[in-house]
């Protein structure tokens, strides 16, 4: 049987780990926010989806992860093996 840890022994292990990644994060989008713009060029909506899953890391909760996920994934389309070829490497 799996015991489940609580929050400080949970901190006790990722802490440096988490820390490593925001750091990268924050890295990345220095990079970003240095390199230079063209103008009349429109904004990236990636550029958006990661602002909206920085805002949805701040709300508190257990569905952060799902939530994330869904900002970053495409709605399902039911017509997607077509769309993509996926049925012709069947074949």
């Amino acid at each position: 049987m799996t015991q489940t840890r609580d929050a400080l022994q949970i901190l006790d292990r990722d802490f440096l780990e988490v820390r490593a990644k925001i750091l990268e994060i924050a890295a990345n989008l220095d990079r970003i926010d240095r390199a230079p713009t063209h103008p009349g060029e429109h904004p990236d909506p990636r550029l958006g989806q990661i602002r909206q899953a920085l805002d949805a890391l701040r709300e508190p909760g257990p569905d952060r992860a799902e939530t994330i996920q869904l900002i970053f994934s495409l709605e399902y389309d039911p017509d997607w093996r077509e769309k993509t070829g996926v049925d012709r490497d069947r074949r």
